[in-house]
């Protein structure tokens, strides 16, 4: 790391950028919300931001650089939000707390949410390279149901295959709520429940 004034410069330099990449970030993601894709022009983000389209071309390099950025920046706010979940003395009980941090992550984040899963920017596909990073910031739950294996409260399998298919649970019962379908969390409660019982142990460990 650089010391002195050339380190102190350096690390300015850098906030003031990680400052500025949020700031757009903020803006694409609230007119994706308010007024959807089609606002999502580089001169407008610009103008709403306060600064020049060279600005945003050289941070994103294109609108699809951009739409790839917001849906990295959208995982990052989950994983954030499902990190921040307090430990619990049962792990069973954390993967519980995980999905309900979960359901909360995507209903507070509704235009990250419909560009995460719902196809929110027409024309626009991840590349594997951030499909690889989005999956990887969801690996909590495959930690935590790991945890529940070796404490035999699990049966013994790939974590990523029971993370997965409480994954597809929770973004059914998710789906249907967003479109007014289902009025509360209950469902969700259900729907996720279910799956953690499908995989429980039939034997757990006693003492």
């Amino acid at each position: 790391m650089p010391l002195g004034l050339q380190g102190a410069y350096l690390a300015g330099e850098r906030t003031a950028q990680d400052e500025l990449r949020a700031k757009l970030l903020d803006v694409a993601n609230h007119l994706l919300l308010t007024i959807g894709p089609e606002s999502l022009s580089m001169r407008r983000i610009a103008t709403e931001a306060g600064c020049s389209t060279t600005v945003i071309y050289t941070m994103f390099g294109s609108k699809e650089g951009l739409a790839e950025a917001l849906y990295l920046e959208g995982f990052e706010r989950f994983r954030r939000r499902l990190e921040a979940v307090p430990p619990q003395p049962d792990c069973l009980e954390r993967l519980t707390a995980l999905g309900a941090a979960y359901r909360e992550a995507a209903l507070a984040e509704p235009g990250y949410y419909s560009l995460m899963f719902e196809r929110a920017i027409p024309g626009f596909t991840p590349s594997e390279r951030a499909r690889t990073l989005a999956r990887a910031a969801l690996n909590i739950f495959d930690r935590v149901i790991a945890d529940c294996i070796s404490a035999g409260r699990l049966v013994p399998t790939q974590p990523r295959k029971i993370a997965d298919v409480l994954w597809a649970a929770a973004q059914g019962a998710i789906s249907l709520e967003r479109a007014g379908h289902l009025r509360d969390g209950s469902a969700f409660d259900a729907a996720t429940r279910s799956v953690i019982y499908r995989y429980l142990a039939e034997d757990p460990p006693t003492g």
